[in-house]
């Protein structure tokens, strides 16, 4: 059994099931993570664990003594005020501690618009929504950090994210979908058990100062993905709108970009087969066991 101690800035969606896949893999797990409402002691997969209070205005001061330990380090909450607060708080810290792994979790918003065409890592990064320009300079100080000070960083940067409990088919039962009227609206997501997969396998395959996009083989229009799952639940009738009707300033930013994101850095480099290579798959797994 292998030991790992891990500190996570956030526990979402992603870190909660990376968690679960370390125990899966039947690791030794000693975990910390932060909350942005209090500090407590909480029970995470059968794991007592600590989680400490940790936002823009104030951090517990009890949460050094437990990073300055961690030998892992999971970055997934996102900027506030276009600053990244791990930076701000605890690059010092991390510079001096003896951590042999972080990675920071990015997101595909960093490229802004394409028009539908392919990105790689090397394509050039212009957001236009303010949470990508945020995005990127959070990536930016964290490549800093590592060059700086030979840190041991990689970045993956994050297509839409996906899993059995939350999903196109939930929000299509709650009756929550609205079909966009934008032709040829492109964009790439991943399941959270991918994720998972890929950050387990990058704790043995771990380089430095190496950025990742990480998404399934099909970029395809929300339109695809949400006629797909209505057609698996028999829903008719979905009301379409169009693109100066969407109320929401976040899903307005979506509509704005249009890009399909290449994996085969992810794939080449990791040696890996997706669980879910497209939304296909991962709709018929998720209504098969769990709606």
């Amino acid at each position: 059994m292998k030991d790992i101690n891990i500190f996570c800035f956030g526990f979402g969606q992603v870190a909660k099931n990376f968690i679960k896949k370390l125990s899966i893999e039947q690791y030794n797990i000693n975990l910390s993570a932060t909350s942005r409402s209090e500090s407590s002691k909480k029970i995470f997969d059968g794991i007592n664990y600590n989680s400490y209070l940790f936002n823009s205005e104030k951090f517990d001061q009890n949460l050094i003594i437990k990073l300055k330990k961690a030998d892992h380090i999971l970055v997934s909450i996102p900027p506030e005020n276009q600053e990244d607060l791990v930076i701000k708080n605890f690059s010092k810290l991390i510079e001096n501690s003896k951590v042999k792994w972080i990675t920071y979790l990015s997101a595909t918003s960093i490229y802004g618009d394409h028009k539908g065409e392919w990105v790689n890592e090397n394509s050039k990064t212009n957001p236009i929504s303010t949470n990508g320009i945020a995005r990127l300079k959070a990536e930016n100080a964290w490549v800093s950090l590592e060059k700086n000070n030979k840190i041991p960083i990689q970045i993956f940067r994050l297509s839409g994210i996906y899993s059995n409990e939350k999903n196109i088919l939930i929000r299509l039962k709650s009756g929550d979908v609205k079909l966009i009227n934008k032709k040829n609206h492109y964009f790439s997501r991943i399941h959270v058990d991918d994720i998972s997969n890929i950050l387990f396998k990058s704790l043995s395959k771990f380089k430095s100062g190496e950025i990742y996009n990480l998404s399934d083989d099909k970029p395809s229009t929300s339109e695809d993905v949400t006629l797909f799952g209505a057609k698996m639940l028999n829903i008719e009738n979905i009301e379409k709108i169009e693109v100066d009707q969407i109320k929401s300033e976040m899903l307005k930013n979506f509509y704005n970009e249009s890009k399909k994101v290449s994996n085969k850095k992810m794939k080449s480099y990791f040696n890996y087969n997706l669980k879910f290579p497209s939304y296909i798959e991962g709709l018929n797994y998720i209504r098969g066991n769990f709606i």
